[in-house]
Protein backbone atom coordinates (compact mmCIF):
# COMPACT_ATOMS: atom_id res chain seq x y z
CA UNK A 1 0.00 0.00 0.00
CA UNK A 2 1.46 2.77 -0.89
CA UNK A 3 0.35 6.62 0.27
CA UNK A 4 1.98 9.56 -1.12
CA UNK A 5 1.62 13.44 0.17
CA UNK A 6 0.49 15.50 -2.84
CA UNK A 7 2.59 18.40 -2.96
CA UNK A 8 0.48 21.84 -3.53
CA UNK A 9 1.37 23.92 -6.69
CA UNK A 10 0.07 27.29 -5.81
CA UNK A 11 3.72 28.25 -4.78
CA UNK A 12 5.63 27.46 -7.70
CA UNK A 13 5.78 30.06 -9.64
CA UNK A 14 7.34 30.36 -13.29
CA UNK A 15 10.97 31.33 -13.06
CA UNK A 16 11.19 34.47 -14.61
CA UNK A 17 14.45 36.54 -15.25
CA UNK A 18 13.73 38.77 -12.31
CA UNK A 19 12.04 36.11 -9.84
CA UNK A 20 14.95 36.54 -7.56
CA UNK A 21 14.09 40.82 -7.54
CA UNK A 22 12.13 41.17 -3.83
CA UNK A 23 12.79 44.94 -3.61
CA UNK A 24 15.35 47.33 -3.32
CA UNK A 25 17.24 46.03 -0.02
CA UNK A 26 17.80 48.92 1.66
CA UNK A 27 17.71 49.82 5.62
CA UNK A 28 15.19 51.91 7.29
CA UNK A 29 17.28 54.72 7.32
CA UNK A 30 17.74 54.32 3.49
CA UNK A 31 21.50 53.22 3.10
CA UNK A 32 21.87 50.03 0.99
CA UNK A 33 22.27 46.48 2.45
CA UNK A 34 25.21 45.26 0.33
CA UNK A 35 23.24 41.74 -0.14
CA UNK A 36 19.47 42.18 0.24
CA UNK A 37 15.95 41.66 -1.42
CA UNK A 38 17.85 39.71 -4.33
CA UNK A 39 19.96 42.54 -5.08
CA UNK A 40 23.86 42.58 -5.39
CA UNK A 41 25.70 45.73 -5.29
CA UNK A 42 24.60 48.69 -7.49
CA UNK A 43 24.85 50.32 -3.74
CA UNK A 44 24.73 53.98 -5.33
CA UNK A 45 21.78 53.20 -7.77
CA UNK A 46 19.46 51.71 -5.41
CA UNK A 47 19.94 55.04 -2.99
CA UNK A 48 18.62 56.46 -5.40
CA UNK A 49 15.96 54.24 -6.31
CA UNK A 50 15.02 54.31 -2.27
CA UNK A 51 14.56 58.35 -2.41
CA UNK A 52 12.53 58.40 -5.28
CA UNK A 53 10.26 55.50 -3.47
CA UNK A 54 9.72 57.82 -0.82
CA UNK A 55 8.95 60.76 -3.02
CA UNK A 56 6.18 59.03 -4.82
CA UNK A 57 4.64 57.87 -1.59
CA UNK A 58 4.54 61.52 0.16
CA UNK A 59 3.45 62.22 -3.47
CA UNK A 60 5.84 64.87 -4.54
CA UNK A 61 7.43 63.13 -7.36
CA UNK A 62 4.48 63.61 -10.11
CA UNK A 63 5.74 64.91 -13.27
CA UNK A 64 9.27 64.18 -12.69
CA UNK A 65 11.56 61.48 -14.72
CA UNK A 66 14.35 59.34 -13.87
CA UNK A 67 16.78 57.84 -16.35
CA UNK A 68 18.50 54.28 -15.70
CA UNK A 69 21.77 54.22 -17.53
CA UNK A 70 24.00 51.65 -17.70
CA UNK A 71 25.91 48.72 -19.88
CA UNK A 72 23.51 45.93 -20.69
CA UNK A 73 23.10 43.66 -17.80
CA UNK A 74 23.91 45.82 -15.27
CA UNK A 75 20.39 45.69 -13.72
CA UNK A 76 18.25 48.78 -15.20
CA UNK A 77 14.88 46.66 -15.27
CA UNK A 78 16.05 45.14 -12.19
CA UNK A 79 15.73 48.56 -10.40
CA UNK A 80 12.55 48.94 -12.24
CA UNK A 81 11.13 45.72 -10.58
CA UNK A 82 12.51 46.73 -7.29
CA UNK A 83 11.12 50.07 -7.24
CA UNK A 84 7.57 48.66 -8.00
CA UNK A 85 8.03 46.14 -5.07
CA UNK A 86 8.70 48.71 -2.82
CA UNK A 87 5.59 50.46 -3.89
CA UNK A 88 3.49 47.78 -3.03
CA UNK A 89 -0.02 46.69 -4.92
CA UNK A 90 -2.04 49.61 -4.32
CA UNK A 91 0.55 52.14 -6.44
CA UNK A 92 0.17 51.39 -10.08
CA UNK A 93 2.96 50.23 -12.13
CA UNK A 94 3.01 50.24 -16.04
CA UNK A 95 5.92 48.51 -17.67
CA UNK A 96 6.52 49.25 -21.30
CA UNK A 97 9.06 48.86 -24.05
CA UNK A 98 9.88 52.16 -26.30
CA UNK A 99 9.14 49.75 -29.77
CA UNK A 100 5.56 49.28 -28.11
CA UNK A 101 4.47 52.86 -29.26
CA UNK A 102 5.14 51.79 -33.31
CA UNK A 103 1.34 50.49 -34.52
CA UNK A 104 -0.62 50.50 -37.66
CA UNK A 105 -4.34 51.55 -36.41
CA UNK A 106 -3.26 53.71 -33.51
CA UNK A 107 -0.78 56.94 -33.08
CA UNK A 108 2.02 57.28 -31.31
CA UNK A 109 1.32 59.64 -28.89
CA UNK A 110 -1.96 57.45 -28.01
CA UNK A 111 -0.37 54.92 -26.54
CA UNK A 112 1.83 56.99 -24.90
CA UNK A 113 -1.31 58.73 -23.48
CA UNK A 114 -2.51 55.39 -22.65
CA UNK A 115 0.45 54.24 -20.76
CA UNK A 116 0.27 57.41 -18.67
CA UNK A 117 -3.13 57.11 -18.14
CA UNK A 118 -2.39 53.57 -16.87
CA UNK A 119 0.09 54.87 -14.60
CA UNK A 120 -2.42 57.05 -12.68
CA UNK A 121 -4.57 55.48 -10.38
CA UNK A 122 -7.53 56.15 -8.08
CA UNK A 123 -8.45 55.50 -4.96
CA UNK A 124 -12.52 56.00 -4.78
CA UNK A 125 -14.46 55.69 -1.29
CA UNK A 126 -17.83 55.17 -1.07
CA UNK A 127 -20.36 54.72 1.85
CA UNK A 128 -22.63 52.46 1.02
CA UNK A 129 -25.62 51.42 3.54
CA UNK A 130 -26.15 47.78 3.65
CA UNK A 131 -28.57 45.85 5.02
CA UNK A 132 -27.36 42.11 5.82
CA UNK A 133 -27.68 38.79 7.34
CA UNK A 134 -29.09 35.02 6.95
CA UNK A 135 -32.13 34.98 4.88
CA UNK A 136 -35.86 33.91 5.34
CA UNK A 137 -37.73 34.48 1.97
CA UNK A 138 -41.63 35.29 1.78
CA UNK A 139 -42.64 36.56 -1.48
CA UNK A 140 -46.34 37.76 -1.15
CA UNK A 141 -48.51 37.61 -3.82
CA UNK A 142 -51.36 39.64 -5.39
CA UNK A 143 -54.08 39.44 -8.45
CA UNK A 144 -52.15 39.96 -11.29
CA UNK A 145 -52.97 43.62 -12.42
CA UNK A 146 -52.97 42.35 -15.82
CA UNK A 147 -56.27 40.61 -15.71
CA UNK A 148 -56.37 36.60 -16.11
CA UNK A 149 -55.51 33.57 -13.62
CA UNK A 150 -51.95 34.39 -13.39
CA UNK A 151 -50.30 35.52 -9.92
CA UNK A 152 -48.18 38.45 -9.52
CA UNK A 153 -45.61 39.47 -6.87
CA UNK A 154 -46.43 42.81 -5.20
CA UNK A 155 -43.74 42.88 -2.47
CA UNK A 156 -40.96 40.61 -1.32
CA UNK A 157 -40.98 40.26 2.62
CA UNK A 158 -37.37 38.37 3.85
CA UNK A 159 -36.40 38.65 7.40
CA UNK A 160 -32.57 39.20 7.82
CA UNK A 161 -30.95 38.21 10.96
CA UNK A 162 -27.68 39.02 12.68
CA UNK A 163 -25.60 37.67 15.66
CA UNK A 164 -27.35 40.79 17.05
CA UNK A 165 -30.95 40.51 15.89
CA UNK A 166 -33.58 40.58 13.19
CA UNK A 167 -35.05 42.52 10.96
CA UNK A 168 -38.06 42.41 8.50
CA UNK A 169 -37.44 44.26 5.24
CA UNK A 170 -40.52 45.08 2.36
CA UNK A 171 -38.74 45.13 -1.16
CA UNK A 172 -39.66 45.90 -4.31
CA UNK A 173 -40.15 42.92 -6.92
CA UNK A 174 -37.72 43.49 -9.01
CA UNK A 175 -35.55 42.81 -5.87
CA UNK A 176 -37.29 39.65 -5.96
CA UNK A 177 -35.69 38.81 -9.49
CA UNK A 178 -32.42 40.03 -8.23
CA UNK A 179 -32.86 37.27 -5.43
CA UNK A 180 -33.50 34.70 -8.26
CA UNK A 181 -30.87 35.28 -10.18
CA UNK A 182 -28.34 35.57 -7.10
CA UNK A 183 -30.45 31.44 -6.09
CA UNK A 184 -30.88 32.86 -2.91
CA UNK A 185 -32.30 30.32 -0.62
CA UNK A 186 -33.55 30.18 3.12
CA UNK A 187 -30.28 30.57 5.33
CA UNK A 188 -28.30 31.72 2.91
CA UNK A 189 -26.16 34.79 3.97
CA UNK A 190 -27.26 38.05 1.52
CA UNK A 191 -26.65 41.69 1.66
CA UNK A 192 -28.82 44.34 0.26
CA UNK A 193 -27.65 47.91 -0.78
CA UNK A 194 -29.80 50.33 0.48
CA UNK A 195 -29.66 53.07 -1.78
CA UNK A 196 -29.27 50.80 -5.39
CA UNK A 197 -30.66 47.36 -4.53
CA UNK A 198 -28.24 45.04 -5.89
CA UNK A 199 -28.62 41.73 -3.85
CA UNK A 200 -25.05 39.78 -3.32
CA UNK A 201 -25.06 36.42 -2.03
CA UNK A 202 -22.65 36.09 0.50
CA UNK A 203 -22.59 32.48 1.00
CA UNK A 204 -24.39 29.84 2.99
CA UNK A 205 -24.60 30.35 6.73
CA UNK A 206 -22.63 28.31 8.83
CA UNK A 207 -25.47 27.03 11.15
CA UNK A 208 -26.46 25.05 8.28
CA UNK A 209 -22.69 23.24 7.86
CA UNK A 210 -24.19 19.97 9.68
CA UNK A 211 -26.13 18.96 7.17
CA UNK A 212 -25.49 16.87 4.72
CA UNK A 213 -24.65 18.79 2.03
CA UNK A 214 -22.93 17.34 -1.53
CA UNK A 215 -22.22 20.80 -3.52
CA UNK A 216 -19.21 22.54 -2.35
CA UNK A 217 -20.80 25.25 -0.84
CA UNK A 218 -19.23 28.50 1.13
CA UNK A 219 -19.98 28.68 4.40
CA UNK A 220 -20.09 31.93 5.96
CA UNK A 221 -20.53 32.79 9.73
CA UNK A 222 -23.53 34.83 11.21
CA UNK A 223 -22.37 38.70 9.53
CA UNK A 224 -21.69 40.64 13.55
CA UNK A 225 -23.82 43.40 14.58
CA UNK A 226 -27.01 45.07 13.17
CA UNK A 227 -28.80 44.30 10.22
CA UNK A 228 -28.80 47.85 8.31
CA UNK A 229 -24.69 49.39 8.51
CA UNK A 230 -23.03 51.34 6.71
CA UNK A 231 -20.03 49.96 4.57
CA UNK A 232 -17.00 51.90 3.06
CA UNK A 233 -15.77 50.08 0.22
CA UNK A 234 -12.88 51.50 -1.27
CA UNK A 235 -12.02 51.19 -4.97
CA UNK A 236 -8.78 51.01 -7.04
CA UNK A 237 -8.99 51.96 -10.39
CA UNK A 238 -6.83 53.84 -12.76
CA UNK A 239 -7.41 56.94 -15.18
CA UNK A 240 -7.26 54.52 -18.32
CA UNK A 241 -10.21 52.19 -16.65
CA UNK A 242 -12.48 55.34 -16.87
CA UNK A 243 -11.49 56.11 -20.05
CA UNK A 244 -11.99 52.94 -21.96
CA UNK A 245 -15.33 52.71 -20.03
CA UNK A 246 -16.43 56.12 -21.20
CA UNK A 247 -15.16 55.10 -24.70
CA UNK A 248 -17.13 52.61 -25.72
CA UNK A 249 -20.89 53.90 -26.69
CA UNK A 250 -23.42 52.09 -24.29
CA UNK A 251 -25.85 50.44 -25.77
CA UNK A 252 -29.18 51.91 -26.99
CA UNK A 253 -31.61 49.81 -28.58
CA UNK A 254 -31.37 51.02 -32.14
CA UNK A 255 -29.97 49.14 -34.73
CA UNK A 256 -26.78 50.61 -34.93
CA UNK A 257 -25.77 50.44 -31.27
CA UNK A 258 -26.69 46.22 -31.28
CA UNK A 259 -24.64 46.19 -34.27
CA UNK A 260 -21.52 47.91 -32.40
CA UNK A 261 -22.35 45.33 -29.62
CA UNK A 262 -21.76 42.71 -31.88
CA UNK A 263 -18.79 43.23 -33.76
CA UNK A 264 -15.76 43.30 -32.21
CA UNK A 265 -14.80 46.43 -30.74
CA UNK A 266 -11.42 47.36 -32.66
CA UNK A 267 -8.82 49.68 -30.91
CA UNK A 268 -10.11 52.51 -31.09
CA UNK A 269 -8.45 56.31 -30.53
CA UNK A 270 -9.86 57.92 -27.02
CA UNK A 271 -10.24 61.54 -27.81
CA UNK A 272 -8.82 64.20 -25.64
CA UNK A 273 -12.37 65.76 -25.46
CA UNK A 274 -12.75 62.89 -23.71
CA UNK A 275 -10.06 63.09 -21.44
CA UNK A 276 -10.58 66.30 -20.43
CA UNK A 277 -14.14 65.98 -19.51
CA UNK A 278 -13.00 62.67 -17.31
CA UNK A 279 -10.12 64.98 -15.66
CA UNK A 280 -12.95 67.67 -14.81
CA UNK A 281 -14.94 65.19 -13.13
CA UNK A 282 -12.12 63.45 -11.42
CA UNK A 283 -11.18 66.59 -10.48
CA UNK A 284 -14.48 67.64 -8.62
CA UNK A 285 -14.16 64.10 -7.13
CA UNK A 286 -10.99 64.78 -5.82
CA UNK A 287 -11.85 68.35 -4.47
CA UNK A 288 -14.89 66.79 -2.50
CA UNK A 289 -12.52 64.52 -0.84
CA UNK A 290 -14.28 61.36 -2.36
CA UNK A 291 -11.36 59.95 -4.37
CA UNK A 292 -7.38 60.51 -3.92
CA UNK A 293 -5.43 60.67 -6.63
CA UNK A 294 -2.30 57.96 -6.44
CA UNK A 295 0.64 58.57 -9.11
CA UNK A 296 2.21 55.13 -9.90
CA UNK A 297 5.01 54.76 -12.13
CA UNK A 298 5.37 54.62 -16.14
CA UNK A 299 8.64 52.37 -16.68
CA UNK A 300 9.83 52.98 -20.33
CA UNK A 301 12.56 50.44 -20.98
CA UNK A 302 14.85 50.94 -24.17
CA UNK A 303 13.89 54.59 -24.78
CA UNK A 304 16.23 55.02 -27.58
CA UNK A 305 13.04 53.66 -29.67
CA UNK A 306 11.36 56.26 -29.28
CA UNK A 307 11.63 59.25 -32.12
CA UNK A 308 11.10 63.23 -31.97
CA UNK A 309 7.71 63.23 -32.36
CA UNK A 310 7.34 61.09 -28.85
CA UNK A 311 10.15 62.74 -27.36
CA UNK A 312 7.98 66.21 -28.19
CA UNK A 313 4.61 64.95 -27.01
CA UNK A 314 6.50 63.47 -23.48
CA UNK A 315 8.20 66.64 -22.83
CA UNK A 316 4.03 68.57 -22.85
CA UNK A 317 2.80 64.92 -21.44
CA UNK A 318 5.22 65.26 -18.03
CA UNK A 319 4.49 69.60 -17.47
CA UNK A 320 0.61 68.07 -17.35
CA UNK A 321 -1.55 68.46 -13.98
CA UNK A 322 -2.11 64.62 -14.21
CA UNK A 323 1.04 63.23 -14.91
CA UNK A 324 2.94 59.66 -13.15
CA UNK A 325 6.34 59.54 -11.86
CA UNK A 326 8.29 58.36 -15.26
CA UNK A 327 11.31 56.08 -14.92
CA UNK A 328 13.27 55.82 -18.38
CA UNK A 329 16.44 52.65 -19.23
CA UNK A 330 18.61 52.82 -21.84
CA UNK A 331 21.80 51.23 -22.20
CA UNK A 332 22.73 53.42 -25.40
CA UNK A 333 25.83 56.09 -25.53
CA UNK A 334 25.90 58.74 -27.90
CA UNK A 335 23.96 57.69 -30.53
CA UNK A 336 21.30 59.56 -32.94
CA UNK A 337 17.88 60.40 -31.89
CA UNK A 338 15.76 57.76 -34.17
CA UNK A 339 14.47 59.58 -37.23
CA UNK A 340 17.37 62.03 -37.72
CA UNK A 341 21.00 62.41 -37.66
CA UNK A 342 21.46 64.10 -34.99
CA UNK A 343 23.15 62.52 -31.92
CA UNK A 344 22.54 62.91 -28.27
CA UNK A 345 23.61 61.03 -25.41
CA UNK A 346 21.56 58.25 -24.79
CA UNK A 347 19.69 58.59 -27.87
CA UNK A 348 17.33 61.11 -26.16
CA UNK A 349 17.51 65.19 -27.43
CA UNK A 350 19.09 67.27 -24.80
CA UNK A 351 15.95 69.30 -23.98
CA UNK A 352 14.16 66.27 -22.34
CA UNK A 353 17.49 65.25 -21.18
CA UNK A 354 17.50 68.80 -19.19
CA UNK A 355 13.92 67.24 -17.03
CA UNK A 356 15.89 63.84 -16.00
CA UNK A 357 17.52 62.98 -12.76
CA UNK A 358 20.04 60.57 -14.37
CA UNK A 359 21.27 57.35 -12.35
CA UNK A 360 23.95 55.43 -13.36
CA UNK A 361 23.86 51.48 -12.89
CA UNK A 362 27.94 50.15 -13.06
CA UNK A 363 29.04 47.00 -14.47
CA UNK A 364 29.23 43.85 -11.81
CA UNK A 365 32.74 42.92 -10.42
CA UNK A 366 33.78 39.20 -10.32
CA UNK A 367 32.68 38.74 -6.32
CA UNK A 368 29.48 40.58 -6.99
CA UNK A 369 28.50 38.73 -10.71
CA UNK A 370 29.36 35.21 -8.63
CA UNK A 371 26.73 36.14 -5.62
CA UNK A 372 24.52 36.77 -8.11
CA UNK A 373 24.71 33.68 -9.33
CA UNK A 374 24.24 32.00 -6.29
CA UNK A 375 21.25 33.54 -5.30
CA UNK A 376 19.71 32.55 -9.30
CA UNK A 377 21.26 29.17 -8.21
CA UNK A 378 19.09 29.46 -5.20
CA UNK A 379 15.90 30.34 -6.73
CA UNK A 380 16.05 27.90 -9.97
CA UNK A 381 16.50 25.48 -6.75
CA UNK A 382 20.21 23.85 -8.04
CA UNK A 383 22.90 22.69 -6.30
CA UNK A 384 25.92 23.93 -7.18
CA UNK A 385 29.88 23.69 -5.41
CA UNK A 386 31.86 26.91 -5.03
CA UNK A 387 34.39 26.10 -7.07
CA UNK A 388 31.72 25.58 -10.76
CA UNK A 389 30.63 28.99 -9.36
CA UNK A 390 33.82 30.57 -9.49
CA UNK A 391 33.91 29.04 -12.81
CA UNK A 392 31.21 30.84 -14.08
CA UNK A 393 32.28 34.00 -12.61
CA UNK A 394 34.90 34.00 -14.92
CA UNK A 395 32.61 33.04 -17.81
CA UNK A 396 30.75 35.82 -16.70
CA UNK A 397 33.73 38.52 -16.93
CA UNK A 398 34.79 37.15 -20.16
CA UNK A 399 31.33 36.82 -22.19
CA UNK A 400 28.58 38.67 -19.98
CA UNK A 401 26.71 38.26 -16.64
CA UNK A 402 23.23 36.87 -19.08
CA UNK A 403 25.08 34.07 -20.54
CA UNK A 404 26.52 33.17 -17.08
CA UNK A 405 23.27 32.70 -15.79
CA UNK A 406 21.94 30.93 -18.86
CA UNK A 407 24.53 28.66 -18.48
CA UNK A 408 22.98 27.41 -14.80
CA UNK A 409 19.83 25.51 -15.96
CA UNK A 410 21.65 23.56 -19.22
CA UNK A 411 24.62 22.56 -16.61
CA UNK A 412 21.91 21.40 -14.14
CA UNK A 413 20.20 18.69 -16.80
CA UNK A 414 23.82 17.92 -18.01
CA UNK A 415 24.52 16.83 -14.42
CA UNK A 416 21.08 14.57 -13.91
CA UNK A 417 22.15 12.94 -17.35
CA UNK A 418 25.56 12.33 -15.31
CA UNK A 419 23.74 10.84 -12.67
CA UNK A 420 24.29 13.71 -9.98
CA UNK A 421 22.05 16.06 -8.28
CA UNK A 422 24.70 18.70 -7.57
CA UNK A 423 26.51 20.51 -10.95
CA UNK A 424 30.07 20.61 -11.15
CA UNK A 425 33.01 22.28 -12.81
CA UNK A 426 32.90 19.30 -15.72
CA UNK A 427 28.84 20.18 -16.41
CA UNK A 428 30.08 23.30 -16.97
CA UNK A 429 32.75 22.82 -18.79
CA UNK A 430 31.03 20.48 -21.59
CA UNK A 431 27.88 22.99 -21.72
CA UNK A 432 30.44 25.96 -22.22
CA UNK A 433 31.77 23.78 -25.11
CA UNK A 434 28.51 23.53 -26.58
CA UNK A 435 27.15 27.04 -26.25
CA UNK A 436 28.90 30.07 -27.62
CA UNK A 437 28.28 33.57 -26.13
CA UNK A 438 28.32 36.43 -28.52
CA UNK A 439 31.66 37.23 -28.28
CA UNK A 440 33.23 34.12 -29.46
CA UNK A 441 30.73 33.79 -32.49
CA UNK A 442 31.94 37.56 -33.43
CA UNK A 443 35.39 36.00 -33.24
CA UNK A 444 34.76 32.80 -34.99
CA UNK A 445 32.95 35.14 -37.56
CA UNK A 446 36.25 37.41 -37.99
CA UNK A 447 38.16 34.17 -38.49
CA UNK A 448 36.22 32.61 -41.00
CA UNK A 449 34.52 35.63 -42.89
CA UNK A 450 35.16 33.98 -46.38
CA UNK A 451 32.70 31.43 -45.50
CA UNK A 452 29.64 33.21 -45.00
CA UNK A 453 27.89 35.62 -47.04
CA UNK A 454 28.16 39.32 -45.71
Amino acid sequence: MKIEEVQSTTKKQRVATHTHIKGLGLEANGNAIPLAAGFVGQIGAREASGLVVDMIRQKKMAGRALLFAGPPGTGKTALALGISQELGSKVPFCPMVGSEVYSSEVKKTEILMENFRRAIGLRIKENKEVYEGEAKLSPEETESTTGGYGKSISHVIIGLKTVKGTKQLKLDPTIYDALIKEKVAVGDVIYVEANSGAVKRVGRSDAFATEFDLEAEEYVPLPKGEVHKKKEIVQDVTLHDLDAANARPQGGQDILSLMGQMMKPRKTEITDKLRQEINKVVNRYIDEGVAELVPGVLFIDEVHMLDMECFSYLNRALESSLSPIVIFATNRGICNVRGTDMSSPHGIPVDLLDRLVIVRTETYGPADMIQILAIRAQVEELIIDEESLAYLGEIGQEASLRHAVQLLSPASIMARMNGRDNICKADLEEVKALYLDAKSSARLLQEQQERYIS
